[in-house]
């Protein structure tokens, strides 16, 4: 497997704006046409106003991230936001009984020995509605639910733009086979075998960018790579430039 540096340190809060924390986990192994490529992954906290907590595409769970959690508030809602990012949802159940579990639409047909409350739709739960909106973007291989936290200003995205640092991978095989794949930084997007797999609904995918645009996103974090702490919209604009967004 080639190498990609993780975004130490991994499993503790990193906070990112008010009520916002990011988690950067371990690296993991992801097939990319015939090859294994390594994934930094990361997830994302949001404290709800009730003080609840909303975690979005967990990671593995240390008892020392457990030991911070405890600090922020009560777990009480676990996001799977596409068939890919449900990895470690079984975990954070076991750890968290109490706590209701959401998925994105097709999640539990792959997610085996994980059972979700609720599958998600382009509609905020009640309970958090006015303080996180969401988006369904439907694809052949998978649908992804997009958030948007709103005092904070910031998009959350799983894996419909992948950006990764090429000071952070291997050597130039490696480097090539990211460029390839369209997912290099700064200019990450989409992965090409990913998108391709949107083929016939571009216009679902346009109209789901252009409600994340309308949301006048400031930043966007990803679960792979770095995030765009700023020009979030014109981000936005350049990676789904190929699902006809200008």
């Amino acid at each position: 497997m080639f190498r990609v540096d993780a975004y130490e340190p991994i499993g503790t809060l990193k906070p990112v704006d008010d009520d916002i924390w990011i988690v950067d986990g371990p690296v993991i192994g992801m097939k990319w046409l015939w090859i294994e490529l390594p994934f930094p992954t990361r997830m994302t906290i949001v404290r709800l106003a009730d003080g609840g907590l909303w975690v979005h595409s967990p990671v593995a769970l240390s008892g020392g991230l457990k030991a911070e959690l405890a600090e922020l508030g009560p777990v009480r809602y676990i996001v799977a936001p596409n068939k890919i990012h449900y990895w470690w949802a079984g975990e954070w159940q076991i750890a968290y009984p109490d706590a209701i579990a959401l998925a994105a639409p097709r999640v539990a047909e792959k997610a085996h020995g994980i059972t979700f409350d609720r599958e998600l739709t382009s509609e905020p739960e009640d309970v958090w509605a006015g303080e996180i909106d969401q988006v369904l973007v439907p694809g052949r291989f998978m649908t992804e639910a997009v958030f948007f936290h709103r005092s904070s200003s910031t998009l959350i995205l799983a894996d419909l733009i992948e950006n990764f640092e090429m000071k952070k991978v291997g050597g130039g095989i490696a480097r090539m086979l990211y460029r390839l794949a369209g997912v290099a930084a700064p200019h990450g997007s989409m992965p090409r075998d990913l998108r391709a797999t949107f083929a016939g609904h571009e216009a679902e995918v346009k109209e789901a960018v252009e409600t994340m645009i309308s949301w006048e996103p400031e930043r966007i974090i990803l679960a792979h790579g770095q995030c765009y702490e700023e020009n979030a919209v014109d981000e936005l604009r350049r990676a789904f430039r190929w699902a006809g967004v200008c």
